[in-house]
């Protein structure tokens, strides 16, 4: 089991400040890297992987530094955002020859080629590929050697559903096999699906780290939507509203129930069990409805 740890990465080029003052630790299991386009994750990633070196700070494998050190990239697999390919290689021969970087051969590229599913296409040159078979031949190029730490830059980029599915099986798998599996994504319901824990890049800096449900529970300065349904709706939407920790209720006349905007969370929390009690109401369903990953995300980025 392999842990990757970015301790107080800063990045620039020129004036423009890409990774402003980042730490985090990324270790076994599937994490996902989200932030708006622009925000740093590319950055971030070709610094994990050694492409690119930190203006300051240090990023290390398991405590060895990851730039210039040529004995941790047998650890890691990185599939890379961009499109630059050897076109006039077929899938297969592009394959063996990242084998053989590794002192690997054919046999590892057949079993890492059979992985993501792309025997039938192996002998075709990549300049016929599609967008989505280019992607499986990078990740099967990047699983030649079986590492333990894979990063995969928008990985589902150009995949149809069925390419999703399968990527997102092989991901899963890995991550509880005890590798350490990091990808970023614009696709928020993929990394909902995916992800055990989520790291959170806005310009530049780490804006969040956790699972999406705890963090938004620890956001307590900002509104904390609630879907309630009740024994009697009406008395408890009538109790609630002259509390200050509540902002708005409104009557879910469609499904049932009420909408409630809480804007003390604390408070929210202790009073509604309290005023159930008092009132001989029984609570059928207390349920928060912005705790999705697509809420938590907005909010971040708007913070």
């Amino acid at each position: 089991m392999s842990t990757l740890t970015i301790d107080h990465v800063s990045r620039w080029f020129g004036n423009v400040v890409a990774v402003n003052d980042v730490t985090m630790s990324i270790g076994p299991g599937v994490t996902g890297l989200l932030g708006p386009n622009g925000a740093g994750k590319s950055t971030l990633i070709n610094m994990m992987g050694g492409f690119l070196d930190p203006s300051t700070g240090s990023v290390t494998l398991d405590g060895e530094p990851v730039w210039r050190n040529e004995s941790v990239y047998r650890s890691i697999g990185v599939v890379p955002e961009r499109e630059a390919m050897y076109d006039f290689l077929t899938g297969r021969e592009f394959v063996v020859a990242n084998a053989e970087l590794q002192g690997l051969g054919a046999a590892e590229a057949r079993k890492a080629l059979a992985t993501v599913e792309m025997e039938h296409a192996q002998d075709r040159k990549i300049a016929t590929y599609s967008k989505g078979m280019r992607q499986r031949v990078k990740m099967a190029s990047a699983l030649v050697h079986e590492p333990s730490v894979l990063l995969l830059d928008e990985p589902f980029n150009g995949m149809d559903p069925r390419q999703r599915m399968q990527l997102m099986e092989l991901l899963r798998r890995m991550g509880a096999e005890g590798r350490t599996v990091l990808f970023s994504s614009h696709i928020l319901e993929e990394v909902e699906q995916l992800a055990s824990h989520i790291e959170v890049i806005v310009a530049g800096r780490h804006a969040a780290s956790g699972d999406f449900r705890r963090i938004r529970r620890l956001m307590t300065d900002r509104p904390h939507r609630y879907l309630i349904r009740s024994s009697d709706d009406r008395a408890l939407a009538a109790a609630l509203i002259a509390d200050p920790s509540t902002a708005g209720i409104e009557v879910d006349v469609v499904e049932g129930g009420l909408r409630i905007q809480a804007v003390d969370f604390g408070r929210f929390t202790e009073l509604l069990p309290q005023v159930a009690r008092a009132r001989g109401i029984r609570l059928l369903t207390v349920s928060p409805s912005d705790e999705s990953l697509e809420s938590v995300f907005s909010y971040l980025v708007a913070a």
